[in-house]
């Protein structure tokens, strides 16, 4: 199970090699001695990144597995590093899975959106961009369509079943007696070409007819799909979009505003409920003390007062405070109703387009059965007058001999028939349960695509919920809970109430980012796409947390690998040292000298 990396020209490593194993792999080195570098290598062998060395014209690295050995080349192109060889991830979406959720280095995408308090939504969501699901839901329409159509033919031939068997005996029955008649007819004689193109003739009309009865059928239920694709399509109610988005918007905007005029008051009110709470007014302004109360002088406005009076506006100010929390609770409420009604909005949105889709192929089918069936119908018209045409010939010289050769070619061609047709509808019945099950199949796939991303929104607030309980009593954080909202804000609690980010410690900011980007892996399985976690730059957090941290992510990747420095003893593990590494730092060292 050991892995084997050889480096050469990847980031600040001139050149070196190392061994991973299975569990946690720390990287053990003071600064400048490339671990950092090492897990940067470790990202370009599973093809997510191309860091050459600064100068260096050309670089590659080696992995060599239990199963084969992966190389990726790096060759500088001008000003850009030209990517060649054969890394461990080829799909890009397990490429993307594992730059966003499992190579957790100080530039993880996430990591830095919860530092800096950037939108979260597209990181969390970005693989399933790579799916491409509205183009996978519309070939599955197309498919659901064409075993509709198939469907509908073999239900309609299962119908006929018994009527084409009847027919057939029927004819059989029918061509015996003609041939009984043939052969006691002493003066039988065979027939002419105008008794041959009649036969011909009424065997084409009696296809002509069948195809005719056919195309009615299946008109006939396009049109009923039609109308009832008709109905629902007037029946969906869809709201005004720009009047919805844009009262959104402003109740967004009205819940940051109260969100910020509430951190404003509770700043005011800290600030100054510690000077009374602590009674060092003094430091403000200008303290008399009494035998009741002490009098001073306020210190935003100058005007004389007494300890009690500060005290009372304090508790007003407590009071507004709480007035102002109530309505922004409210307020966010309200965003959260008008974002549910967004989404059904939307949801509805998308419905209105599949029924005029539906609708606009239905009577491009209508057309074409309509246009196949005056076609038809013409054809039908034309042989009739040529049937009749030809019977008024044969009629001049109507020898019964001759009738009979006629009627019984005629039978046995209409037999011939009958009989294609029992084959083709018995065919057809064998494909009905095949055909449902078909049907089944894609149309549980075309609703397994419409809820794939609200599925795995979901099993991402629910992973950042159960990471964000390991880690609170674990790690012991300033803040008692955190959440993910619908749209993927990050919303942290402390004291019961609220707290802005900038107010956690970096450390805890740090936890957060990670806890978000575990969301991300526990959502799309990455720990069966990607076997590596590479976790760098955790310099909020404090030694005896990172061997926490360590131990809590050691089950979730058949190979971990974070850096330290020396003193952090709490991270144990194996050990990799880069003392046999040929470094940037070492070049530069030497210059130096």
């Amino acid at each position: 199970m050991s892995w084997r990396l050889d480096v050469e020209n990847v980031a600040g490593i001139r050149r070196g090699s190392a061994t991973l194993e299975p569990g946690l792999n720390a990287v053990r080195a003071s600064n400048w001695q490339g671990k950092s570098s090492f897990l940067a290598a470790i990202a370009t062998a599973f093809g997510t990144a191309s860091p050459l060395t600064e100068g260096a014209a050309e670089g590659r690295v080696s992995l060599s597995t239990d199963e084969r050995e992966y190389t990726v080349e790096l060759t500088r192109d001008g000003r850009h590093v030209r990517t060649t060889g054969e890394p461990y991830l080829s799909d890009e979406v397990d490429r993307v899975c594992a730059d966003l959720f499992a190579f957790l280095g100080e530039e993880n995408e996430i990591r830095r959106a919860v530092r800096e308090g950037d939108d979260l939504e597209p990181l969390l969501t970005r693989p399933l961009d790579f799916e491409d699901i509205d183009a996978n839901i519309a070939e599955a329409r197309r498919e659901r369509d064409r075993v509709d159509e198939a469907l509908s033919e073999a239900e309609d031939a299962a119908e006929r079943l018994p009527t084409l068997a009847g027919r057939v005996s029927e004819l059989e029955a029918e061509v015996e007696e003609l041939e009984a008649k043939r052969a006691a007819s002493a003066d039988a004689a065979g027939g002419d070409e105008t008794r041959e193109a009649l036969s011909d003739a009424r065997a084409e009309r009696s296809r002509v007819q069948s195809r005719i009865d056919r195309l009615e059928s299946t008109a006939e239920r396009v049109r009923e799909r039609l109308e009832s694709s008709r109905e629902e399509l007037d029946g969906l109610d869809v709201e005004d979009d720009d009047e919805l988005a844009r009262e959104l918007d402003a109740a967004k905007r009205e819940l940051r505003q109260q969100e910020r005029d509430i951190e404003l008051l509770r700043d005011v009110y800290d600030a100054n409920r510690r000077v009374v709470a602590e009674d060092r007014a003094e430091l403000l302004t200008d303290v008399t003390h009494g035998l009741v109360d002490d009098d001073l002088t306020c210190w935003v406005c100058g005007a004389e007062t007494d300890a009690s009076s500060v005290t009372a506006r304090l508790d007003d100010l407590a009071e507004r405070i709480d007035r102002r929390t109530e309505a922004a609770e409210a307020n966010r409420e309200r965003v959260e109703e008008l974002t549910e009604r967004v989404e059904s909005r939307e949801k509805r949105r998308r419905r209105e387009r599949e029924l005029q889709t539906d609708v606009r192929e239905l009577r491009e089918r209508r057309s074409d059965l309509e246009r196949r069936l005056d076609d038809a119908r013409e054809r039908d018209d034309e042989l009739a007058e040529r049937i009749d045409d030809l019977r008024e010939r044969i009629e001049s010289d109507a020898e019964q001999v001759t009738d009979i050769e006629s009627d019984l070619k005629y039978a046995k061609a209409r037999l011939d028939d009958a009989k294609s047709e029992l084959e083709s509808a018995e065919s057809k019945s064998e494909e009905l349960e095949s055909l449902r099950s078909q049907r089944q199949s894609l149309t549980e796939e075309i609703t397994r695509l419409r809820r794939r991303k609200q599925e795995i929104k979901k099993e991402t607030r629910d992973a950042f919920d159960d990471a964000i309980r390991d880690i609170v009593p674990l790690f012991e954080t300033g803040f008692e809970s955190a959440r993910l909202t619908s749209e993927f804000e990050l919303v942290v609690a402390r004291d019961g109430r609220e707290a802005s980010l900038d107010a956690l410690s970096e450390g805890e900011v740090e936890l957060l980012g990670l806890a978000t980007a575990l969301a991300g892996y526990e959502a799309f399985d990455v720990a069966e796409r990607v076997p590596v976690m590479l976790v760098d730059r955790l310099g909020g957090i404090a030694d005896e947390n990172l061997g926490r941290l360590t131990d809590y992510l050691s089950g979730r990747a058949t190979y971990l690998v974070t850096t330290a420095y020396p003193e952090h003893g709490a991270v144990e593990g194996h050990d990799i040292d880069p003392a046999d590494w040929s470094v940037v730092s070492d070049s530069a060292a030497r210059r130096a000298e």
